[in-house]
């Protein structure tokens, strides 16, 4: 099908939207129309540090409306409310033990710009394949994923608001929760009150620690970030 992409053709190029061609889903794919996609600063890493290879159709934090699964796809049906986020391969030893952001085949599958077995879904209208970005490229209008970059969301939330789900929200919390694991009375510092920040707070407000502390630049931001349960903030 003809949809439109957020591309960038060589290293430090322009972002362009640009008429592509985008594959069919296959056995183990899901066909997305994008409601709302979030620009995070790995899409401007990905446009001027190489991160895939160009040129690259850009976008990683997307949600949407599922319109069509491939034969193998178990999870996710027609008229589900998604998010998409990172790509992983599901068998790995991190994969199958819940660590799938540990994946050991996550390089290749969210940067190597191919699908799982190696061929493209996008294209120019040329014929030039286009690489994807994270195994998604959400800054499309419409998205082709693997079945494992589709969460399914409830559909009474706008979807407006979930896109972010697929990457900043993952980092700040995960980064408390699965990485740093305070311990309930501790008291931590949070450095830039921004979406992954912010997740931050949220997650560490869940240990009770005796001072949340937040540092920013913006006082919009703190008033937020108190909001969320910083104890005290600082405008630096």
């Amino acid at each position: 099908m003809n949809i439109k992409s957020v591309v960038v053709e060589k290293k430090g190029a322009p972002v362009e939207v640009k008429d592509v061609v985008l594959d069919s889903p296959k056995a183990n794919e899901v066909l997305i129309k994008t409601v709302a996609t979030g620009i995070c600063h790995t899409d401007i890493a990905g446009r001027d540090m190489g991160m895939s290879p160009y040129p690259v159709a850009l976008g990683h934090e997307g949600s949407g409306i599922v319109e069509q699964v491939g034969d193998n796809v178990t999870t996710i049906k027609p008229g589900d409310h998604v998010v998409v986020s990172f790509s992983y391969c599901g068998h790995c030893s991190h994969c199958l033990s819940g660590h799938p952001a540990q994946c050991e085949h996550l390089n290749e599958l969210c940067f190597g710009g191919t699908n799982y077995d190696g061929t493209h879904r996008l294209h120019f209208k040329d014929g030039r394949d286009l690489s994807t970005f994270f195994g998604q490229s959400s800054l499309s209008n419409y998205i082709v994923a693997d079945e494992h970059n589709v969460v399914k969301v409830d559909s009474d939330v706008e979807l407006k608001y979930l896109a972010p789900l697929g990457c900043g929200f993952l980092t700040g919390s995960g980064t408390v929760i699965n990485g740093v694991k305070p311990e309930f009375g501790s008291s931590i510092i949070i450095a830039g009150a921004g979406g992954v920040g912010l997740a931050a707070v949220m997650a560490a407000n869940l240990y009770n620690p005796e001072h949340l502390i937040v540092l920013d630049r913006n006082d919009s931001k703190l008033k937020m970030a108190k909001e969320l349960g910083a104890t005290d903030v600082i405008n630096t």
